[in-house]
């Protein structure tokens, strides 16, 4: 497995939830809460109503994380403009470690990324963020029921989500079922994907979990 050292890099650059207990995160300097999940659903409840603090924004927390920075949690989601995790979990600068592509896919070098996170900052949570109404499933859901032709490089897209959606293309409810299966679909495929991953999680370290944004009332909640 590959090594990472965070002070070279930073010289140089300047298994899925329910199997396991919620790891404690690392430092109490990381964040204050030590059930780094709970933090982050309880972020999104102050949002969604209307008390949200913005913890950790200000001209302070610039300097302090300017040196190195420890997220506590990755946050792989759909790149929707109504989709940003700080906002959304009422967390601050240098709290979460974002990776956001339509229809919130893995691919190879998204994976790279994540690893290189969990390589470095060792996070307690991986959560797979999708959401009510992607356009990304929608759009997927419509090139197989119409058989259009889908342009540029969005085809990349369509190809990557028809496997998992298409058991879905003739249902009423076809876009709620398939964002879900999508969300699960996302985040076994990082635990079996990638060794690094897969071995964070085995050893207890880290955790996988998927969600769901509802567009409607701002709530964020686990997909099992």
């Amino acid at each position: 497995m590959l090594t990472l050292h965070r002070r070279t890099l930073l010289t140089a650059g300047g298994a899925i939830a329910g199997s396991m207990a919620l790891p404690h995160a690392a430092s109490a300097d990381t964040h204050p809460s030590p059930d780094p999940l709970a933090s982050l659903l309880a972020g999104n409840r102050r949002f969604a109503a209307g008390r949200a603090r913005h913890p950790r924004q200000g001209p302070a927390r610039v300097r302090e994380v300017a040196a190195g920075q420890h997220p506590f949690a990755v946050i792989l989601g759909c790149a929707d403009s109504r989709l940003t995790p700080e906002i959304l979990f009422d967390q601050g600068i240098g709290d979460l470690f974002d990776n956001r592509v339509a229809g919130n896919l893995v691919d190879d070098i998204l994976l790279g990324s994540i690893e290189y996170a969990v390589e470095e900052f060792v996070p307690p949570v991986i959560m797979v963020l999708g959401h009510e109404r992607c356009g990304a499933i929608s759009a997927t859901l419509d090139a197989i029921r119409t058989g259009a032709e889908v342009p540029g490089h969005i085809a990349a897209i369509v190809d990557a989500l028809r496997p998992i959606v298409e058991p879905y293309v003739d249902d009423p409810y076809g876009v709620e079922k398939a964002v879900r299966a999508n969300v699960r679909a996302q985040a076994e495929a990082l635990a079996e994907q990638s060794g690094i991953v897969h071995e964070a999680v085995e050893s207890g370290a880290t955790m996988v979990v998927g969600a769901r944004y509802d567009l409607d009332s701002g709530l964020v909640t686990l997909v099992r």
